[in-house]
């Protein structure tokens, strides 16, 4: 859509110039061309010129002639490319699709590159580790040796975490659902959540 409009833009842009180029050459060139035959002099000059042999009249050459029809011809050409450019898009609309083309050949060969290689399946267990910090990560693993269930005051010695860690770790891990917790006499028997076994 962008090099569309790119050419839109060059197109009009160059139409545009050259008709300011066209008119304002049509005046400059006028007005020198009958900047001599509109006064008594050239009119003088003109039939001296008859009298002697000559062509009548003076032709004096502008300077701005050339500076002109370079301009008029480099803004015919920006024209034609321009003008070319916008026939071949609408002609051939597939190049406007070219780039979700490309992403979706990057996409299936994305999706080829990973049925060929099939990643780990990565259990609960694992996932719950990797967003869980050293110490909670401690009082997890504690347990998972112990088959899901410990007492907490086990745990703080296994872990070598103090009574006031452990206990303020429990309490975020039951909070979040990772253990649960029952009450056995002054300690809690910690239980690893189901879903994580």
């Amino acid at each position: 859509m962008r090099r569309i409009s790119l050419f839109l833009l060059l197109t009009v842009f160059s139409l545009v110039s050259l008709v300011a180029v066209i008119v304002a050459g049509y005046f400059v060139l006028s007005a020198s061309s009958s900047q001599y035959s509109s006064n008594w002099m050239g009119q003088m000059m003109g039939g001296m010129g008859n009298m002697v042999g000559g062509t009548g009249g003076t032709q004096v050459q502008n300077s701005a002639a050339g500076y002109f029809g370079v301009a008029f011809v480099v803004l015919i050409g920006v024209a034609v490319v321009g003008v070319g450019g916008l026939i071949y898009f609408f002609a051939f609309p597939e190049i406007k699709t070219s780039r979700a083309l490309n992403q979706s050949l990057v996409a299936n060969s994305a999706i080829s590159v990973s049925e060929a290689t099939p990643e780990k399946v990565v259990t609960p267990f694992e996932s719950v580790l990797k967003t869980l910090t050293k110490d909670e990560r401690k009082v997890v693993e504690v347990l998972s040796t112990h088959n899901g269930r410990y007492l907490q005051k086990y745990i703080r010695n296994d872990a070598g975490l103090s009574r006031l860690q452990t206990h303020r770790i429990v309490a975020r891990l039951a909070e979040r659902g990772v253990v649960t917790l029952e009450k056995t006499g002054n300690t809690n028997m910690v239980v690893l959540a189901n879903w994580l076994k």
